[in-house]
Formats: C-alpha cells, structure tokens, sequence
C-alpha cells in the first residue's frame, strides 16, 4: 500500500510542531532577558514588552517596522557590532544587545 503526503516527522524535526524550546537569556542595555532558541532579536524584545528599542536623531520612539529587512527600524548593536538589523539576527544565548540613538554608528 502507498501512502501520499508527507511523511512523519520526528517531534525535534517537524518545522510546524518542534519539540520543546530551549531557553536562553540576552543582555539588553544590562538588562538580562529571556528568550527562546530560535527567536530573533526583535521576537525576544517584544516577547519581554519591548516595542521600541532605537530612536531617530528627532527622538522619536523605533521598533519592527517591515519585520523583513528592508527598513532600519528595528537597528541594534550586538556583540558590540552596531547596526544589526533585530528582525533578522537570532539571538544566542549570551548575546549582548545594546540600543541605538540616531541612525547608529554613525549618528
């Protein structure tokens, strides 16, 4: 008998229903937070209630904007390499994370 659809994954392999997330924990401005193995550095921010993390030279509050990439919204320093793009880098565990004011390194 053959049998038509996917077939079954194991719970670690199944990219729908993984297994049981690891922990991790991040510094932000000092501030340890936690998170989940796999998240990006903006799902760790929101999941821990923050929405706004940069701010524009005006002072105006920035967060996830495109969630993909194509803006600069969402621009951290990490590892004390400025101007990483929070929606795209995985936080690791131990990830030092620093806010940014203006437009970053360069501001």
């Amino acid at each position: 008998m053959t049998t038509t659809g996917p077939r079954r994954l194991a719970a670690q392999a199944d990219p729908v229903r993984p297994g049981p997330a690891s922990e991790i924990v991040v510094f932000v401005d000092g501030v340890p937070m936690a998170g989940l193995d796999g998240q990006t550095v903006a799902g760790v921010l929101m999941a821990n209630g923050r929405l706004a993390w940069r701010t524009t030279r005006a002072g105006r509050p920035r967060g996830v904007f495109c969630g993909i990439g194509v803006c600069h919204d969402c621009l951290v320093t990490i590892n004390g390499l400025p101007d990483v793009r929070a929606c795209q880098r995985r936080a690791v565990d131990g990830d030092t994370i620093a806010t940014e004011t203006g437009t970053g390194a360069q501001s």
